[in-house]
Protein backbone atom coordinates (compact mmCIF):
# COMPACT_ATOMS: atom_id res chain seq x y z
CA UNK A 1 0.00 0.00 0.00
CA UNK A 2 1.26 3.45 -0.85
CA UNK A 3 0.04 6.81 0.32
CA UNK A 4 -0.07 9.94 -1.79
CA UNK A 5 -0.20 13.45 -0.40
CA UNK A 6 -2.71 15.73 -2.02
CA UNK A 7 -3.48 19.37 -1.20
CA UNK A 8 -4.30 20.46 2.34
CA UNK A 9 -2.41 17.67 4.07
CA UNK A 10 -4.56 14.89 2.64
CA UNK A 11 -3.44 11.32 2.19
CA UNK A 12 -5.19 9.03 -0.27
CA UNK A 13 -4.57 5.31 -0.08
CA UNK A 14 -5.81 2.80 -2.60
CA UNK A 15 -5.75 -0.84 -1.55
CA UNK A 16 -6.21 -3.60 -4.09
CA UNK A 17 -8.12 -6.71 -3.22
CA UNK A 18 -5.04 -8.90 -3.27
CA UNK A 19 -2.25 -6.56 -2.27
CA UNK A 20 -1.38 -3.52 -0.18
CA UNK A 21 1.37 -2.57 -2.62
CA UNK A 22 -0.68 -0.98 -5.37
CA UNK A 23 0.00 2.52 -6.60
CA UNK A 24 -1.56 5.64 -5.16
CA UNK A 25 -5.09 6.32 -6.28
CA UNK A 26 -5.83 9.39 -8.29
CA UNK A 27 -8.71 11.59 -7.22
CA UNK A 28 -11.59 11.55 -9.65
CA UNK A 29 -13.53 14.62 -10.63
CA UNK A 30 -16.84 15.17 -8.93
CA UNK A 31 -19.63 17.69 -8.68
CA UNK A 32 -19.59 19.62 -5.42
CA UNK A 33 -22.79 19.68 -3.40
CA UNK A 34 -23.68 23.22 -2.43
CA UNK A 35 -26.40 22.45 0.06
CA UNK A 36 -28.46 19.74 1.79
CA UNK A 37 -30.77 18.28 -0.86
CA UNK A 38 -33.17 15.47 -0.18
CA UNK A 39 -31.12 13.18 -2.45
CA UNK A 40 -27.34 13.33 -2.65
CA UNK A 41 -26.07 10.77 -5.14
CA UNK A 42 -23.05 10.19 -7.31
CA UNK A 43 -23.50 6.98 -9.26
CA UNK A 44 -20.61 4.69 -10.05
CA UNK A 45 -19.26 4.96 -13.56
CA UNK A 46 -18.45 1.26 -13.43
CA UNK A 47 -19.49 -1.70 -11.33
CA UNK A 48 -16.01 -1.95 -9.80
CA UNK A 49 -16.04 1.55 -8.29
CA UNK A 50 -14.26 1.33 -4.93
CA UNK A 51 -16.00 2.13 -1.67
CA UNK A 52 -14.24 5.15 -0.19
CA UNK A 53 -13.92 5.80 3.55
CA UNK A 54 -13.14 9.31 4.79
CA UNK A 55 -10.80 9.11 7.79
CA UNK A 56 -11.06 12.12 10.12
CA UNK A 57 -8.22 11.29 12.52
CA UNK A 58 -6.04 13.89 14.23
CA UNK A 59 -2.32 14.04 13.48
CA UNK A 60 -1.67 17.31 15.31
CA UNK A 61 -3.00 19.15 18.33
CA UNK A 62 -3.69 17.82 21.81
CA UNK A 63 -4.87 14.39 20.67
CA UNK A 64 -2.39 13.73 17.85
CA UNK A 65 -1.09 10.49 19.41
CA UNK A 66 -4.58 9.13 19.96
CA UNK A 67 -5.69 10.22 16.50
CA UNK A 68 -2.93 8.23 14.88
CA UNK A 69 -3.59 5.26 17.15
CA UNK A 70 -7.24 5.08 16.09
CA UNK A 71 -6.15 5.56 12.46
CA UNK A 72 -4.03 2.41 12.72
CA UNK A 73 -7.03 0.44 13.98
CA UNK A 74 -9.30 1.78 11.27
CA UNK A 75 -6.85 1.00 8.47
CA UNK A 76 -6.22 -2.45 9.91
CA UNK A 77 -9.94 -3.26 9.57
CA UNK A 78 -9.97 -1.91 5.99
CA UNK A 79 -6.88 -3.93 5.05
CA UNK A 80 -8.34 -7.12 6.48
CA UNK A 81 -11.60 -6.60 4.60
CA UNK A 82 -9.71 -6.11 1.34
CA UNK A 83 -7.66 -9.24 1.99
CA UNK A 84 -10.94 -11.15 2.29
CA UNK A 85 -12.17 -9.81 -1.07
CA UNK A 86 -13.62 -6.42 -0.15
CA UNK A 87 -17.34 -5.85 0.35
CA UNK A 88 -20.17 -5.91 -2.18
CA UNK A 89 -17.61 -7.36 -4.58
CA UNK A 90 -15.65 -4.10 -4.44
CA UNK A 91 -12.36 -3.00 -2.93
CA UNK A 92 -12.18 -0.37 -0.21
CA UNK A 93 -10.13 2.82 -0.40
CA UNK A 94 -9.58 5.47 2.21
CA UNK A 95 -8.75 9.15 2.12
CA UNK A 96 -7.33 10.74 5.27
CA UNK A 97 -7.15 14.37 6.40
CA UNK A 98 -5.76 15.74 9.65
CA UNK A 99 -8.55 17.31 11.72
CA UNK A 100 -5.93 18.93 13.99
CA UNK A 101 -7.96 18.47 17.21
CA UNK A 102 -9.87 21.52 16.01
CA UNK A 103 -13.63 21.88 15.37
CA UNK A 104 -13.16 24.43 12.59
CA UNK A 105 -10.77 22.12 10.78
CA UNK A 106 -13.17 19.24 11.37
CA UNK A 107 -15.91 21.18 9.60
CA UNK A 108 -13.69 21.91 6.58
CA UNK A 109 -12.47 18.33 6.39
CA UNK A 110 -16.00 16.89 6.51
CA UNK A 111 -17.17 19.26 3.76
CA UNK A 112 -14.28 18.30 1.52
CA UNK A 113 -14.65 14.57 2.21
CA UNK A 114 -18.27 14.67 1.15
CA UNK A 115 -18.39 17.26 -1.64
CA UNK A 116 -14.99 16.76 -3.30
CA UNK A 117 -13.73 13.31 -2.34
CA UNK A 118 -17.15 11.65 -2.60
CA UNK A 119 -16.57 9.53 0.50
CA UNK A 120 -19.23 6.95 1.19
CA UNK A 121 -18.73 7.17 4.98
CA UNK A 122 -16.75 9.19 7.54
CA UNK A 123 -15.01 7.76 10.59
CA UNK A 124 -12.81 9.12 13.37
CA UNK A 125 -12.38 11.82 16.07
CA UNK A 126 -10.99 12.06 19.56
CA UNK A 127 -11.99 15.52 20.76
CA UNK A 128 -15.74 15.81 21.24
CA UNK A 129 -15.97 19.38 19.90
CA UNK A 130 -14.35 18.24 16.66
CA UNK A 131 -16.63 15.20 16.46
CA UNK A 132 -19.68 17.41 16.93
CA UNK A 133 -18.53 19.71 14.12
CA UNK A 134 -17.99 16.78 11.75
CA UNK A 135 -21.37 15.29 12.62
CA UNK A 136 -23.23 18.52 11.83
CA UNK A 137 -21.81 18.51 8.31
CA UNK A 138 -22.46 14.79 7.93
CA UNK A 139 -26.11 15.22 8.96
CA UNK A 140 -26.54 18.08 6.50
CA UNK A 141 -25.71 15.76 3.62
CA UNK A 142 -26.89 12.47 5.13
CA UNK A 143 -23.42 10.88 5.23
CA UNK A 144 -23.04 8.19 7.92
CA UNK A 145 -20.37 9.19 10.45
CA UNK A 146 -18.80 6.89 13.04
CA UNK A 147 -17.40 8.84 16.00
CA UNK A 148 -14.85 6.31 17.19
CA UNK A 149 -13.32 7.78 20.35
CA UNK A 150 -15.06 10.94 21.61
CA UNK A 151 -16.55 10.27 25.02
CA UNK A 152 -18.45 13.40 26.02
CA UNK A 153 -22.00 12.49 27.08
CA UNK A 154 -23.23 15.21 24.72
CA UNK A 155 -22.10 13.21 21.66
CA UNK A 156 -24.96 10.76 22.15
CA UNK A 157 -27.04 13.32 24.07
CA UNK A 158 -27.92 16.83 22.94
CA UNK A 159 -25.52 16.64 19.96
CA UNK A 160 -26.75 13.30 18.65
CA UNK A 161 -27.69 12.92 14.98
CA UNK A 162 -29.42 10.30 12.90
CA UNK A 163 -26.24 9.72 10.84
CA UNK A 164 -23.82 9.63 13.81
CA UNK A 165 -22.89 6.54 15.83
CA UNK A 166 -20.74 6.86 18.97
CA UNK A 167 -18.38 3.93 19.62
CA UNK A 168 -16.59 4.81 22.84
CA UNK A 169 -18.00 4.58 26.32
CA UNK A 170 -18.95 8.05 27.51
CA UNK A 171 -18.19 9.98 30.67
CA UNK A 172 -21.39 8.87 32.35
CA UNK A 173 -20.63 5.18 31.69
CA UNK A 174 -17.21 5.52 33.28
CA UNK A 175 -18.53 7.54 36.21
CA UNK A 176 -21.22 4.98 36.96
CA UNK A 177 -18.65 2.19 36.88
CA UNK A 178 -16.32 3.97 39.31
CA UNK A 179 -18.30 6.22 41.66
CA UNK A 180 -20.05 3.84 44.05
CA UNK A 181 -16.94 1.72 44.58
CA UNK A 182 -14.80 4.82 45.14
CA UNK A 183 -17.16 6.28 47.77
CA UNK A 184 -17.17 3.00 49.70
CA UNK A 185 -13.41 2.51 49.41
CA UNK A 186 -12.06 6.04 49.85
CA UNK A 187 -14.71 8.42 51.23
CA UNK A 188 -17.48 10.87 50.42
CA UNK A 189 -15.60 14.18 50.15
CA UNK A 190 -14.84 14.72 46.46
CA UNK A 191 -13.05 17.45 44.53
CA UNK A 192 -13.57 17.60 40.75
CA UNK A 193 -11.12 18.89 38.12
CA UNK A 194 -11.76 18.94 34.39
CA UNK A 195 -10.50 20.20 31.04
CA UNK A 196 -12.47 23.31 30.18
CA UNK A 197 -13.99 22.22 26.87
CA UNK A 198 -17.00 20.16 25.87
CA UNK A 199 -15.74 16.69 26.87
CA UNK A 200 -14.32 17.82 30.22
CA UNK A 201 -17.29 20.02 31.04
CA UNK A 202 -19.92 17.41 30.32
CA UNK A 203 -17.99 14.50 31.76
CA UNK A 204 -17.54 16.53 34.94
CA UNK A 205 -21.27 17.25 35.06
CA UNK A 206 -22.01 13.53 34.65
CA UNK A 207 -19.48 12.62 37.35
CA UNK A 208 -21.00 15.13 39.77
CA UNK A 209 -24.50 13.85 39.11
CA UNK A 210 -23.54 10.21 39.56
CA UNK A 211 -21.28 10.74 42.60
CA UNK A 212 -23.76 12.90 44.51
CA UNK A 213 -26.46 10.39 43.67
CA UNK A 214 -24.41 7.78 45.52
CA UNK A 215 -23.95 10.12 48.50
CA UNK A 216 -20.74 12.03 47.75
CA UNK A 217 -20.24 15.68 48.70
CA UNK A 218 -18.52 17.83 46.07
CA UNK A 219 -16.14 20.20 47.86
CA UNK A 220 -15.04 22.13 44.78
CA UNK A 221 -14.94 22.02 40.96
CA UNK A 222 -11.85 23.34 39.16
CA UNK A 223 -11.89 24.07 35.42
CA UNK A 224 -8.47 23.59 33.82
CA UNK A 225 -7.73 25.38 30.50
CA UNK A 226 -6.60 23.12 27.66
CA UNK A 227 -2.83 23.37 27.32
CA UNK A 228 -2.11 23.86 31.03
CA UNK A 229 1.53 23.08 31.79
CA UNK A 230 1.93 24.44 35.32
CA UNK A 231 -0.40 22.63 37.71
CA UNK A 232 1.13 23.93 40.93
CA UNK A 233 -1.70 26.33 41.88
CA UNK A 234 -4.34 23.66 41.23
CA UNK A 235 -2.45 21.00 43.16
CA UNK A 236 -1.93 23.38 46.09
CA UNK A 237 -5.70 23.85 46.27
CA UNK A 238 -6.12 20.10 46.39
CA UNK A 239 -3.43 19.77 49.05
CA UNK A 240 -5.12 22.38 51.22
CA UNK A 241 -8.67 21.06 50.70
CA UNK A 242 -7.72 17.50 51.70
CA UNK A 243 -10.47 15.69 49.77
CA UNK A 244 -10.94 11.93 50.03
CA UNK A 245 -11.20 11.64 46.25
CA UNK A 246 -10.12 13.77 43.28
CA UNK A 247 -12.16 12.92 40.20
CA UNK A 248 -10.34 14.10 37.07
CA UNK A 249 -11.69 14.53 33.55
CA UNK A 250 -8.39 15.56 31.97
CA UNK A 251 -7.06 14.13 28.72
CA UNK A 252 -4.31 14.10 26.14
CA UNK A 253 -1.09 16.00 26.74
CA UNK A 254 -2.66 17.79 29.73
CA UNK A 255 -3.07 14.47 31.52
CA UNK A 256 0.59 13.56 31.00
CA UNK A 257 1.74 16.82 32.58
CA UNK A 258 -0.79 16.59 35.41
CA UNK A 259 0.20 13.05 36.32
CA UNK A 260 3.90 13.90 36.57
CA UNK A 261 3.32 16.98 38.71
CA UNK A 262 0.92 15.11 40.99
CA UNK A 263 3.73 12.64 41.63
CA UNK A 264 6.32 15.36 42.10
CA UNK A 265 4.18 16.86 44.87
CA UNK A 266 3.58 13.48 46.52
CA UNK A 267 -0.17 13.58 45.97
CA UNK A 268 -0.47 10.34 44.04
CA UNK A 269 -1.12 8.21 47.13
CA UNK A 270 -3.56 10.37 49.04
CA UNK A 271 -6.08 11.65 48.07
CA UNK A 272 -7.41 8.85 45.90
CA UNK A 273 -7.52 9.74 42.21
CA UNK A 274 -10.38 8.67 39.94
CA UNK A 275 -9.54 9.35 36.29
CA UNK A 276 -12.63 9.05 34.13
CA UNK A 277 -10.86 7.19 31.33
CA UNK A 278 -7.23 6.39 30.64
CA UNK A 279 -6.41 6.40 26.93
CA UNK A 280 -3.51 4.11 26.10
CA UNK A 281 -1.59 6.53 23.81
CA UNK A 282 -1.37 9.07 26.64
CA UNK A 283 0.84 6.85 28.79
CA UNK A 284 2.49 4.25 26.56
CA UNK A 285 6.26 4.49 26.68
CA UNK A 286 6.33 6.18 30.08
CA UNK A 287 6.92 3.00 32.07
CA UNK A 288 4.75 0.55 33.95
CA UNK A 289 4.28 3.04 36.80
CA UNK A 290 2.78 5.68 34.46
CA UNK A 291 -0.82 4.92 35.40
CA UNK A 292 -2.01 6.13 38.79
CA UNK A 293 -5.31 6.18 40.57
CA UNK A 294 -8.36 4.22 39.47
CA UNK A 295 -9.60 4.73 35.92
CA UNK A 296 -11.85 3.31 33.23
CA UNK A 297 -11.13 1.74 29.85
CA UNK A 298 -13.03 -0.25 27.23
CA UNK A 299 -10.28 -2.75 26.36
CA UNK A 300 -6.83 -4.00 27.34
CA UNK A 301 -4.30 -6.09 25.46
CA UNK A 302 -3.98 -8.61 28.31
CA UNK A 303 -7.67 -9.37 28.77
CA UNK A 304 -8.00 -13.13 29.14
CA UNK A 305 -10.58 -13.46 26.38
CA UNK A 306 -10.83 -15.24 23.01
CA UNK A 307 -9.35 -13.27 20.14
CA UNK A 308 -7.34 -10.77 22.18
CA UNK A 309 -3.91 -12.35 21.70
CA UNK A 310 -4.55 -12.88 18.00
CA UNK A 311 -5.63 -9.26 17.55
CA UNK A 312 -2.43 -8.09 19.24
CA UNK A 313 -0.35 -10.36 17.01
CA UNK A 314 -2.02 -9.06 13.84
CA UNK A 315 -1.50 -5.46 14.96
CA UNK A 316 2.18 -6.03 15.66
CA UNK A 317 2.64 -7.74 12.30
CA UNK A 318 1.13 -4.78 10.42
CA UNK A 319 2.78 -2.04 12.46
CA UNK A 320 6.25 -3.38 13.17
CA UNK A 321 7.84 0.07 13.39
CA UNK A 322 5.22 2.03 15.30
CA UNK A 323 6.25 3.48 18.67
CA UNK A 324 3.12 2.09 20.35
CA UNK A 325 3.89 -1.61 20.11
CA UNK A 326 0.69 -2.79 21.81
CA UNK A 327 -2.81 -1.78 20.68
CA UNK A 328 -4.92 -0.04 23.31
CA UNK A 329 -8.49 1.13 23.72
CA UNK A 330 -8.25 3.86 21.07
CA UNK A 331 -6.91 1.53 18.37
CA UNK A 332 -9.44 -1.09 19.42
CA UNK A 333 -12.37 1.34 19.04
CA UNK A 334 -11.21 2.39 15.58
CA UNK A 335 -10.89 -1.25 14.53
CA UNK A 336 -14.22 -2.61 15.78
CA UNK A 337 -16.14 0.43 14.51
CA UNK A 338 -14.72 0.20 11.01
CA UNK A 339 -15.17 -3.56 10.90
CA UNK A 340 -18.83 -3.29 11.93
CA UNK A 341 -19.61 -0.59 9.36
CA UNK A 342 -18.17 -2.76 6.56
CA UNK A 343 -20.05 -5.81 7.82
CA UNK A 344 -23.39 -4.01 7.92
CA UNK A 345 -22.85 -2.54 4.45
CA UNK A 346 -22.25 -6.06 3.14
CA UNK A 347 -25.31 -7.39 4.95
CA UNK A 348 -27.73 -4.81 3.57
CA UNK A 349 -26.18 -5.14 0.10
CA UNK A 350 -26.00 -1.41 -0.45
CA UNK A 351 -24.23 1.83 0.48
CA UNK A 352 -27.59 3.57 0.94
CA UNK A 353 -27.41 5.52 4.18
CA UNK A 354 -30.96 4.95 5.39
CA UNK A 355 -30.77 1.18 4.93
CA UNK A 356 -27.48 1.04 6.84
CA UNK A 357 -28.70 3.31 9.64
CA UNK A 358 -31.77 1.14 10.20
CA UNK A 359 -29.60 -1.99 10.28
CA UNK A 360 -27.29 -0.42 12.87
CA UNK A 361 -29.98 0.83 15.26
CA UNK A 362 -30.46 -1.68 18.05
CA UNK A 363 -27.75 -3.96 16.66
CA UNK A 364 -26.34 -6.43 19.17
CA UNK A 365 -22.67 -7.41 18.94
CA UNK A 366 -21.45 -10.49 20.80
CA UNK A 367 -18.92 -10.27 23.59
CA UNK A 368 -16.74 -12.91 21.92
CA UNK A 369 -16.64 -11.06 18.62
CA UNK A 370 -15.80 -7.75 20.31
CA UNK A 371 -13.23 -9.25 22.71
CA UNK A 372 -15.08 -7.95 25.77
CA UNK A 373 -16.88 -9.61 28.70
CA UNK A 374 -20.45 -8.65 27.79
CA UNK A 375 -22.51 -8.26 24.62
CA UNK A 376 -22.72 -4.70 23.33
CA UNK A 377 -25.71 -3.00 21.74
CA UNK A 378 -26.12 0.14 19.65
CA UNK A 379 -28.76 2.17 21.45
CA UNK A 380 -31.50 2.80 18.86
CA UNK A 381 -32.53 6.11 20.43
CA UNK A 382 -29.10 7.69 20.96
CA UNK A 383 -26.78 5.70 18.67
CA UNK A 384 -24.22 5.12 21.44
CA UNK A 385 -22.59 1.71 21.74
CA UNK A 386 -23.46 0.51 25.25
CA UNK A 387 -20.63 -1.84 26.17
CA UNK A 388 -18.43 -3.35 28.88
CA UNK A 389 -16.53 -0.82 31.00
CA UNK A 390 -13.41 -1.94 32.85
CA UNK A 391 -12.02 -0.37 36.01
CA UNK A 392 -8.26 -0.54 36.40
CA UNK A 393 -5.32 0.80 38.38
CA UNK A 394 -1.59 0.91 37.83
CA UNK A 395 -0.03 -2.54 37.80
CA UNK A 396 2.54 -3.01 40.57
CA UNK A 397 3.43 -6.54 39.39
CA UNK A 398 3.66 -6.29 35.59
CA UNK A 399 4.34 -9.39 33.51
CA UNK A 400 6.39 -7.31 31.04
CA UNK A 401 7.21 -3.70 30.19
CA UNK A 402 3.84 -3.16 28.43
CA UNK A 403 1.65 -4.41 31.28
CA UNK A 404 0.61 -1.04 32.74
CA UNK A 405 -2.89 -1.90 33.95
CA UNK A 406 -4.30 -4.14 36.62
CA UNK A 407 -7.94 -4.78 35.70
CA UNK A 408 -10.05 -4.58 38.86
CA UNK A 409 -13.55 -5.24 37.56
CA UNK A 410 -15.87 -5.14 34.60
CA UNK A 411 -19.36 -3.66 34.43
CA UNK A 412 -22.08 -4.86 32.11
CA UNK A 413 -23.76 -2.29 29.82
CA UNK A 414 -27.10 -2.39 31.63
CA UNK A 415 -25.69 -1.52 35.05
CA UNK A 416 -23.73 1.52 33.83
CA UNK A 417 -26.03 2.60 31.00
CA UNK A 418 -25.83 6.30 30.11
CA UNK A 419 -29.20 8.04 30.12
CA UNK A 420 -28.86 10.05 26.90
CA UNK A 421 -32.50 9.65 25.87
CA UNK A 422 -33.58 12.66 27.92
CA UNK A 423 -31.46 15.02 25.81
CA UNK A 424 -31.03 13.20 22.49
CA UNK A 425 -33.56 13.87 19.75
CA UNK A 426 -32.55 12.08 16.56
CA UNK A 427 -33.73 13.66 13.33
CA UNK A 428 -36.58 11.85 11.60
CA UNK A 429 -35.68 9.63 8.66
CA UNK A 430 -37.76 11.95 6.49
CA UNK A 431 -35.59 14.88 7.56
CA UNK A 432 -32.31 13.05 6.87
CA UNK A 433 -31.12 13.43 3.26
CA UNK A 434 -30.69 10.22 1.33
CA UNK A 435 -26.99 9.76 0.66
CA UNK A 436 -25.51 7.08 -1.56
CA UNK A 437 -22.27 7.58 -3.46
CA UNK A 438 -22.99 4.52 -5.56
Amino acid sequence: MTEKKIPNGTTLSKVTRRSFLGGAAAIGTSSAFMGPWKHNRVYAAASDKPIKIGLTHDASGQFANSGQAEKRGTIMAIDEANEAGGILGRKIEYVWMDTETNPQTGTRVAERMITRENAHFLIGAIQSGTANAISQVAQKYGCIYFNTNSSSPTESGKNCHRVKFVWDGNGENFSRAAANNAINAFGKNWLLIYNDYVWGQNTNAATKKVATGYGATVMDEIAVPVGTRDWSSILLKIQQAKPDVVAAAVGGDDFKVMRQQVRDMGLDGKPAWINNQQDWPDIFGLGTDAAFGVFGTTWYHYLDLPGVADFVKRYQSRYETTRITMPGNVTYNGYVAMRELLRVTEEVGSTDNIKIIKALEGRTMSAKDRMQHHDAVIDPTSHQVQQTIYLAEGNRNPRDDTDYFKILSNSDPVSIRADANATCGLEAYADTPNYDQG
